[in-house]
């Protein structure tokens, strides 16, 4: 009996151990809650590095104009700091978006896009190359899928934030009415629905934002061209979007160029993303939007998407990432 006492104490101790252990384990995979604004990143690059032809190059990449606002705003905001500083500050390696340029003899001469390496949700660009020019080349080949890394997070994050706070009553009568999900936080109320269009929109003392919904049933690929894209989001405005003045109406500002290229859209054949100027014709409204024209999985409907800001009095680009959010939490059925 003395020595069975004793196994069985044993075996619970060992029990306990490997419980302690397993915790432990699981502590260490939980990551911190990332940090920064929205839409900065940590330029991690030495000042040998980040200077001439590379300083412009990154500069090209990161704060060059944003499409589709009125005033010139930066795609990004980058705080530049060294090599050294990211590995041994935990506060650097808890940011959102980090762009590590590491350049040495023998790198290897390759770009790592990953994500929650110290924090989460967090997007990690990795590139180590062994010469300046190796760097830029790597830079150059891959803009087109640093930038989109970067804008997807962003836009997981908005809906994970809205998902937390979100208006469970509209987002139903999203779902009822069109068939797919989309997530929308409290602040977002329904304005109008007719048929096969719904306005959401959000009030402030400050700005407005908003989201206007409209399918339509598919018959040929012209419905997904540029110039019937700028028109019909003309017909949805002018006809369910009245500006506050009598006889006022919204649509798209033609004055200025409006951008067309397609897009990834997940769950989706195909998607174009517009973006552009709408304005009050009989009234002295406007700002920038943005739309999401997308083939439904099954082939069968063209749904159309817009995200709109009017914030006459400060900058655009965050409160537009915000509806670019929204646009992209819509999840289709399969």
């Amino acid at each position: 009996m003395k020595d069975m006492k004793h196994t069985m104490m044993a075996v619970a101790a060992a029990m306990l151990l490997v419980a302690g252990c397993q915790s432990r384990q699981n502590e260490a995979i939980v990551k911190k809650s990332s940090s920064g604004k929205t839409c900065e990143v940590l330029l991690a690059a030495d000042r040998t590095v980040y200077i001439g032809a590379t300083k412009e190059l990154l500069d090209s990449l990161l704060r060059e104009p944003q499409p589709g606002l009125p005033q010139d705003e930066p795609r990004f905001d980058v705080v530049n700091v060294p090599v050294s500083s990211l590995h041994n500050t935990a506060m650097f390696q808890a940011h959102r978006n980090i762009i590590m340029c590491d350049v040495a003899e023998g790198n290897p001469d390759k770009l790592y896009i990953g994500r929650d390496k110290w924090a989460s949700p967090q997007v990690m660009v990795d590139v180590a190359a062994s010469s300046d020019s190796s760097l830029r080349r790597l830079l150059r080949q891959h803009a087109v899928s640093i930038r989109r890394a970067i804008y997807d997070a962003e836009h997981k994050r908005i809906e994970a934030a809205f998902m937390r706070d979100r208006n469970v009553d509209l987002m139903k009568r999203v779902k009822d009415k069109f068939g797919f999900e989309m997530v929308l936080q409290q602040d977002y109320k329904l304005a109008s629905e007719d048929g096969d269009f719904m306005w959401i929109r959000k009030e402030t003392k400050d700005f407005g934002l908003g989201v206007l919904l409209s399918v339509s049933p598919y018959r040929d690929q012209a419905q997904l061209d540029a110039a019937r894209i700028d028109n019909r989001l003309d017909t949805l405005m002018r006809r369910h979007v009245p500006g506050p003045a009598e006889g006022s109406y919204m649509g798209t500002e033609r004055r200025m160029e409006i951008e067309h290229h397609r897009a990834d859209y997940a769950g989706v054949p195909y998607c174009v993303e517009t973006r552009g100027l709408w304005r009050l014709f009989g009234d002295f409204m406007g700002g920038p939007f943005v739309c999401y024209t997308m083939l439904t999985p099954d082939g069968t409907k063209i749904v159309d998407a817009v995200g709109y800001v009017y914030c006459p009095r400060f900058d655009k680009r965050d409160y537009l990432m915000q509806v670019e959010g929204i646009c992209n939490s819509i999840k289709f059925d399969q």
